[in-house]
């Protein structure tokens, strides 16, 4: 039914530029996803006072999916989502783009996840994150017949940071394993392997089919800060890997060995997204017969691409389209 079946969070990211001044007064770690509550969220809001700000669905996973879908693959995300303004916005575009997704929760009186991207003149990006309602995805949003029936299963690392999604994820992942359905996860921030090593551990169990993760998480994860050491310890866990570079590319790592695949050279405005849509570039290529070194070249194009704009996404389905078009191997 599915080429892709995903799980993660489901945020409505708000995107505002600042200067490094404002996140050391607030005390925000530059480049890093930091958890918060509504609370600590509305007051970096009223400390922004009137900078203009844009919204737009997001969430790693659910980037991913979107871009895969635009990509051509046919998906599905489990999520969890609040009747609520951000909840509906979410589920709306989601449903636009031909992505199922899973029913929004009436009866809760928590709020829908929200992220606050704070972009600095570097294009780094550094995230407050109130993951509201979606900080417990629960099995009663997992489709487990489309699952079943799903080529792939896609897993966000984000959800190791809560014990009910972390949960899930696993759930998920033996029910792959069981009908014998390839399994991609994202390591998705250093924070998560600095601080959900465990819970991260448990969602891999065995082993997966395809990981992602950057240079930073790499070295986090193998405790080093050599990356082919990274590579030896990552390469036992998916025999697929890739490691993305920034302007360098990505480290492509197979059974065959391990090559560098070179990025392309643009001025970047904001990063935010770049792995998320590297991720999907990947998995819609591969699905459709390129080998993974070609399919690493594809994802460089489209986080290339997406980072010379603001936003963790595309403005369309039909931008992907362009986009994947446009790209000559």
């Amino acid at each position: 039914m599915y080429d892709i079946y995903g799980i993660g969070n489901a945020i409505v990211d708000v995107d505002v530029t600042v200067n490094d001044d404002f996140l050391q007064a607030q005390e925000l770690p530059k480049g890093q996803m930091t958890l918060a509550d509504s609370d600590r969220i509305s007051a970096l809001v009223e400390a922004l006072g009137d900078k203009p700000m844009n919204r737009s669905s997001g969430g790693s996973a659910a980037n991913t999916i979107f871009a895969a879908t635009g990509f051509g693959l046919t998906t599905s995300y489990a999520c969890r989502l609040a009747d609520d303004v951000n909840g509906n916005y979410f589920a709306d575009e989601m449903s636009e783009a031909n992505i199922q997704t899973s029913a929004i929760d009436t009866q809760s009186s928590e709020s829908s996840g929200q992220c606050l991207v704070m972009i600095t003149d570097d294009a780094q990006r550094t995230m407050c994150t109130d993951l509201g309602i979606s900080s417990n995805v629960t099995m009663n949003e997992v489709d487990q017949t489309g699952l079943s029936q799903a080529k792939m299963l896609y897993i966000e690392g984000y959800l190791s940071s809560s014990p009910t999604s972390s949960a899930s994820a696993i759930k998920c992942h033996e029910i792959a394993r069981e009908k014998g359905i390839q399994t991609a996860i994202t390591l998705s921030d250093v924070a998560m392997v600095s601080f959900f090593r465990d819970s991260l551990v448990s969602m891999i169990g065995d082993g997966v089919s395809v990981l992602f993760c950057n240079a930073e998480e790499a070295l986090s994860w193998a405790q080093t800060d050599r990356l082919d050491v990274a590579i030896n310890e990552l390469k036992d866990i998916a025999p697929e890997l890739y490691i993305t570079l920034g302007g360098d590319g990505a480290q492509v790592v197979t059974k065959a060995g391990s090559n560098n695949v070179s990025g392309l050279s643009v001025n970047p405005i904001d990063t935010n997204g770049a792995g998320d849509i590297y991720a999907g570039a990947v998995l819609a290529a591969r699905s459709q017969g390129a080998s993974p070194q070609d399919a690493a070249k594809f994802a460089n194009h489209a986080a290339a691409h997406l980072i010379q704009s603001y936003g963790a996404r595309l403005s369309s389905i039909q931008a992907y389209v362009d986009l994947k078009a446009s790209f000559v191997n």
